[in-house]
């Protein structure tokens, strides 16, 4: 074997074993969590349409929104629904209730979250003004605390 070839298999194996040990160290990292992304998901809470998310919790069983009604006028038969981004129905607040402009509410939702929850709400209203019905949506995204 030539000095040349020598020297390209001995740098090959060399830097052949740093990636490697590289490569196995990345490996136990993700193995033991260090590298999940849920860890670095972000908690966000944000409604659309008049609507506020002032806060939210996720729980291991459910999800609680805090909100705040500001459509600039008192809104009537309120529903929300919160649905996870697999489809599966949280839950909804079917207590049709009623808020004034600026008031603030909160709508307890029951979810099975392992970790992390990620879902979108959707909100049904009427003006009381002109009795229109409308609807908005939002999302959810948070780690269970």
């Amino acid at each position: 074997m030539s000095k040349k070839a020598q020297a390209a298999m001995e740098f090959l194996m060399t830097y052949g074993w740093a990636i490697l040990v590289v490569l196995a160290a990345i490996g136990a990292l993700a193995y033991f969590g260090v590298l999940s992304p849920d860890r670095f998901m972000p908690t966000k809470c944000t409604a659309s349409g008049g609507f506020s998310c002032i806060d939210h919790k996720v729980t291991a069983t459910n999800v609680q929104l805090y909100m705040q009604q500001n459509l600039g006028f008192d809104a009537t038969d309120v529903v929300i629904e919160l649905r996870s981004v697999d489809g599966t129905l949280c839950g909804t607040n079917t207590t049709n209730a009623s808020y004034t402009n600026g008031q603030q509410f909160t709508a307890t939702f029951t979810c099975a979250n392992a970790g992390t929850f990620k879902g979108d709400m959707k909100i049904w209203y009427v003006n009381s003004n002109t009795n229109v019905g409308h609807v908005t949506s939002g999302s959810v995204t948070g780690r269970v605390e």
